[in-house]
C-alpha cells in the first residue's frame, strides 16, 4: 500500500475476463519480433505478450510507452490504474509489471481479450481484471474517483480522444493522473486538469494531465 504522488491507498484483486476497446495502426516489430510485445521494466522486464493479427491492432510505440514511464517515476506500487483502449495490453501489463496493485483493462474484441487473460495467467498477474467491453460505455457507468492514473490511447482514426477524456476524467481519484495518446494533441483539456507532461513521436502525441495540479511533481 503507498500514497506516492497522492495515489490513494488500495489493495489488488483479481480479474477475469467478462463482458470491450481496441486501437488501429500496424501489428509489426514493437520492442521485439513481429507479433509481439516486449514489456520494458519492472517485475516482468522482457516478458513478451503476443500481438494477434487483428485488424487495427496497434501497440504503443516502445519509445512512448518508456517515456511514459519516465515520467511517472517507473515505482506505480499501490496504484490503481485503468487501462481504458487495451489492444496489446502493453500499458496496463507495464503499469502492473511496475508494481500496480489493481490494473483494469478493457478490449471489446473478444479474440484479443482472450489473449490478454492467457497472458495474464502465463504471468500470475492477479493485481490484473481483464473485461471485455467497450471502453465508453464502460466508462460511463464506472464509479468515480476509483483511480489514480487512467491510460487512453483509443482507436488511432476514429476520433475518439476528447469524448473518451471527458468520461474518464470524473473517474480520475482527486491527486490522480490522466494519460492520452493519438493522432492529434487534446484540446482542450478536462476540466479540472493541468498539463505535467507531453511528447510527440512520428504521428503519436502524448500527454500527461493532472487533477487539480497536485500529487505529481512536474
Amino acid at each position: 500500500m503507498s500514497t506516492r504522488r497522492g495515489a490513494a491507498p488500495t489493495g489488488g484483486r483479481p480479474g477475469e475476463v467478462g463482458p470491450i476497446g481496441g486501437r488501429p495502426g500496424e501489428v509489426g516489430p514493437i520492442g521485439g519480433r513481429p507479433g509481439e510485445v516486449r514489456l520494458i521494466g519492472g517485475l516482468w522486464k522482457r516478458s513478451k505478450l503476443p500481438v494477434p493479427a487483428r485488424p487495427g491492432l496497434r501497440p504503443t510505440p516502445d519509445r512512448v510507452r518508456e517515456t511514459l514511464f519516465n515520467w511517472l517515476g517507473q515505482d506505480l506500487t499501490g496504484w490503481r490504474v485503468l487501462d481504458a483502449f487495451a489492444g496489446s495490453g502493453a500499458l496496463g501489463f507495464e503499469a502492473a509489471s511496475r508494481g500496480a496493485a489493481e490494473v483494469t483493462l478493457l478490449e471489446r474484441d473478444p479474440v484479443i481479450a482472450r489473449g490478454l487473460q492467457a497472458s495474464k495467467q502465463r504471468l500470475n498477474g492477479t493485481m490484473l481484471t481483464i473485461l471485455c467491453a467497450d471502453a465508453l460505455a464502460w466508462m460511463s457507468r464506472a464509479a468515480p474517483g476509483r483511480f489514480d492514473l487512467v491510460l487512453l490511447d483509443p482507436p488511432f482514426d476514429a476520433a475518439l480522444g476528447a469524448r473518451a477524456a471527458d468520461l474518464a476524467a470524473p473517474l480520475v481519484a482527486p491527486t490522480g493522473l490522466l494519460y492520452v495518446e493519438g493522432r492529434e494533441a487534446l484540446a482542450p483539456i478536462p476540466a479540472g486538469f493541468e498539463p505535467r507532461r507531453s511528447l510527440r513521436a512520428g504521428a503519436v502525441h502524448a500527454q500527461l494531465l493532472c487533477r487539480g495540479g497536485h500529487g505529481f511533481a512536474p
